[in-house]
């Protein structure tokens, strides 16, 4: 029987992922540490294929201020040097952060999710804004952001199946180094208490409303939202 404490504490398992290896992305661009950092006055551009918005724009559209989003570009354009991120990249670079596991499958998804506009490449413009959700976001943001990348066939409600993938997919990222003592079935027992405790009407589907909901009532979830807040 797998131990109620256990399941208690995996439950909000999804939510850290997500903020932790926003994180881990920060800081293999070096963004984490911005105090020493020397900026210059305008946004340093190269010969890229794609270039981003004007400073102004993304200030507005983002809680990233102008100094912040001038990191956010060197970092950004030393690792990506065309401007944009294709899945590849993306999975290489996740890769590095959890190398006891397989990373593929989350980066997969979380890909998909930064890509918004389901164009098959991450711009710098995609980046800043789910980071600026992400970090600074509301609370409500946040979560929505998160019902996204749960939400995989986009049809605006996440059934067991998804919630399954994903969970899945963060165990194996995570490897047997991290979890050694979980046994095979745990991510399928992990989805059934979760599942269960969303799905208010019992319907076999969560809905963005059950979904906030059941996150708020959650105390784990939001210390951990709040964790992250204003980490830049």
């Amino acid at each position: 029987m797998w131990a109620e404490g256990q399941s208690e504490g995996l439950q909000t398992l999804g939510i850290v992922v997500v903020l932790c290896s926003s994180l881990k992305l920060l800081h293999y661009l070096g963004l984490i540490d911005l105090s020493d950092d020397k900026i210059e006055d305008e946004l340093e551009m190269t010969m890229v294929c794609h270039r981003p918005e004007g400073l102004e724009q993304l200030e507005a559209q983002t809680n990233f201020t102008k100094r912040e989003l001038q990191v956010l570009y060197r970092g950004f354009k030393n690792e990506c040097p065309s401007g944009v991120v294709n899945e590849e990249t993306f999975k290489q670079i996740y890769a590095q952060f959890f190398p006891h596991g397989d990373a593929s499958t989350y980066a997969h998804y979380l890909f998909h999710a930064f890509d918004t506009t389901q164009t098959g490449s991450v711009k710098f413009e995609d980046f800043v804004t789910a980071l600026s959700i992400l970090l600074r976001g509301t609370v409500h943001e946040k979560l929505r952001w998160t019902f996204n990348l749960y939400d995989i066939n986009k049809d605006g409600y996440i059934n067991k199946e998804e919630m399954m993938d994903i969970v899945k997919a963060i165990y194996d990222m995570m490897g047997k180094y991290t979890y050694p003592v979980l046994k095979e079935d745990t991510p399928r027992q992990h989805v059934d208490v979760f599942f269960q405790k969303m799905d208010k009407n019992k319907d076999g589907i969560v809905t963005l409303d059950e979904f906030l909901e059941s996150c708020q009532e959650d105390d784990n979830i939001m210390r951990s939202l709040q964790l992250f807040q204003n980490v830049m």
